[in-house]
């Protein structure tokens, strides 16, 4: 399951995404603006005044064993479509992103993939039915869905990457993460505060002040990184919208 995008302020969308490249790729429509008028599909929403298109969102919904079935893998499919964009636009950015989700949650691919990468219209219409398990709980409460913790019914309130880094090891469960995959995969060489293997276990020490008495969810591995152990107390929920992960 995967999305290919270019950042977004704000966003605008089209019944059927094949519509709009072939109107991009119309020839007519590159000379002659009354004939691109006429080939749009009409069923595209009008940018709004003030504002400007800057990309778009495409959403993908096939699972590993369906690729597998049809004789690709998610990789390649996202591979192909990057560079498909490319060769259209060579200007272009893209970004890619897989959405995860508990084994048997059921639903929709593509629904899942639009309530894990935040899509308004598919989180204003999943709201509106109130989740049976958002009841008050002893221990700890690691909503994927919600991006929150909660200790025995408290906000631990992480910061936007401590909770990252705690989802990222919650979603490799029992596995040791290595310091620097933990670099690597939750900050882009663009950022400006990236930290060495020495300066990881800072983040995963203030990450652990906040846990209190969970602290030893997160478990050191001496000479090699970092583990999350669920315990008895501890409940992870990923049912109803699941969290993205970097491809």
């Amino acid at each position: 399951m995967a999305q290919i995008s270019t950042p977004l302020a704000t966003s605008y969308t089209s019944r059927t995404g094949s519509g709009a490249v072939q109107a991009a790729a119309h020839p007519a429509a590159k000379h002659d603006p009354e004939a691109a008028a006429s080939s749009a599909p009409s069923h595209i929403r009008a940018v709004p005044a003030g504002t400007e298109a800057r990309g778009f969102v495409l959403y993908v919904g096939i699972d590993e064993e369906k690729a597998e079935n049809d004789g690709t893998e998610l990789g390649s499919i996202v591979s192909q479509i990057k560079a498909l964009v490319a060769q259209l636009a060579p200007s272009s950015e893209t970004y890619a992103a897989v959405a995860l989700a508990p084994r048997g949650s059921g639903g929709r691919d593509v629904d899942v993939v639009r309530l894990a990468l935040q899509d308004p219209a598919a989180l204003a219409k999943h709201r509106q039915t109130p989740d049976p398990a958002d009841r008050a709980h002893d221990g700890v409460v690691i909503d994927l869905s919600r991006k929150r913790v909660l200790l025995d019914n408290d906000s631990a309130n992480l910061t936007y990457k401590e909770f990252e880094l705690l989802q990222y090891l919650v979603l490799r469960e029992g596995r040791t993460i290595e310091r620097a995959e933990l670099i690597t995969a939750l900050w882009s060489a663009s950022d400006e505060d990236i930290p060495n293997e020495r300066t990881i276990d800072v983040h995963v020490r203030r990450l652990r002040s906040k846990l209190g008495s969970y602290e030893d969810i997160v478990r050191t591995v001496r000479g090699v990184g970092y583990r999350f152990d669920r315990h008895a107390d501890v409940s992870v929920r990923q049912t109803s919208t699941p969290s993205p992960d970097l491809f």
